[in-house]
């Protein structure tokens, strides 16, 4: 829509996989819901995923319990929304090089079973079976979650949405925020609407938003890249999403190429090297690989928390509600954050 009501119950702020969710509960509980996106629907950090859907985040199990929550939504998104995911198993393998890594499995593996994250350790030789481009003896041992699914982020946001709408919510894109009053009327692109209650779901633009309400969140955001490379000379068939848990290096199958992901260029660092640090560790970790050529995907921001969990809450002193610092994995977070969200803005 192009044109704003004069007031609602509720903004939201922000159309990607979280705050198009958190429209949806609203909407769907009652709740009189406005929601502004900058740009288009999903534009943002939902844009810059590789598209995968999981409950293991080694050493967090807090963010694996939210991600369990939001797994069962998953598997009902279709009849829940009309919309389907094409949800595809493909696991969850974390590849350990350090004795230390496989101490904190352990450490951590009662946890993550009591949030209800499917996780065991398997040997280096079980991971080459699940990954096999991978180099036995460039590891030690391995994490293997099955609960892990590729997915269409597009999808996600489009079913949101369209349940929202039908809930009764009203949907601006192209309505960038430029200004938070004190008494809570929220300035735009497309003009004001007064709100009971703000909640800033913006991405990487979640601090900044937050600022114009006066309100400090300690977020940051960061570029993300994916590359893709060249198709391989003998493909694998169907890889699990592969985290080397050292160096961040990720990877998984993306039609006939390898999807590649390995954090940013430090702060010294040029794009060439990161890229050489990249192909270098590609190399040891994946023999296969050596040499082949990467190309790029695609890119986006992220907004990062100091610790990479996400900030799900409310100010104690103003009607602001925040759900932001997911660190790219608001997708496996978005059904238990809208449905945090609306229990936040209706006192449950």
């Amino acid at each position: 829509m192009s044109v704003l009501p004069e007031r609602t119950d509720v903004v939201v702020i922000g159309g990607g996989v979280v705050g198009t969710s958190i429209a949806c509960h609203l909407a769907e509980a009652g709740v009189g819901t406005v929601l502004l996106e900058r740009g288009t629907l999903g534009s943002g950090a939902s844009s810059a995923t590789a598209g995968v859907l999981r409950t293991y985040f080694p050493g967090d199990p807090h963010t694996g319990g939210l991600a369990v929550r939001s797994m069962a939504a998953y598997q009902s998104f279709a009849e829940r929304t009309g919309t389907p995911l094409g949800l595809e198993r493909v696991g969850f393998l974390v590849l350990f090089t350090e004795e230390d890594q496989v101490e904190e499995f352990h450490r951590t593996q009662p946890a993550q079973h009591a949030a209800g994250v499917e996780v065991e350790l398997i040997s280096a030789a079980e991971a080459v079976q699940l990954n096999p481009l991978l180099g036995e003896r460039s590891i030690l041992a391995a994490a293997w979650s099955p609960q892990a699914y590729a997915c269409d982020p597009a999808a996600i946001v489009r079913g949101y949405a369209a349940a929202a709408l039908e809930a009764g919510a009203v949907l601006c894109t192209e309505a960038p925020v430029t200004g938070i009053d004190p008494d809570g009327r929220v300035h735009t692109a497309l003009g004001s609407i007064a709100a009971d209650t703000i909640v800033c779901a913006a991405g990487p633009w979640a601090k900044q938003v937050a600022s114009m309400a006066d309100v400090d969140l300690p977020l940051h955001s960061y570029p993300i890249e994916l590359l893709l490379t060249d198709p391989p000379a003998t493909h694998p068939g169907r890889l699990p999403m592969t985290l080397h848990a050292a160096s961040g290096l990720r990877i998984r199958s993306w039609k006939d190429r390898i999807l590649i992901g390995m954090g940013r260029p430090r702060a010294d660092e040029s794009r060439q090297a990161w890229l050489q640090r990249l192909s270098q560790q590609l190399s040891t970790t994946y023999p296969a690989l050596d040499g082949i050529r990467v190309h790029r995907g695609w890119s986006g921001s992220f907004d990062g928390s100091p610790n990479g969990t996400a900030f799900i809450g409310r100010h104690p002193a103003r009607p602001f509600v925040y759900a932001a610092g997911f660190s790219g994995q608001g997708l496996c977070q978005a059904p238990s954050a809208g449905e945090t969200v609306r229990d936040l803005v209706t006192g449950k």
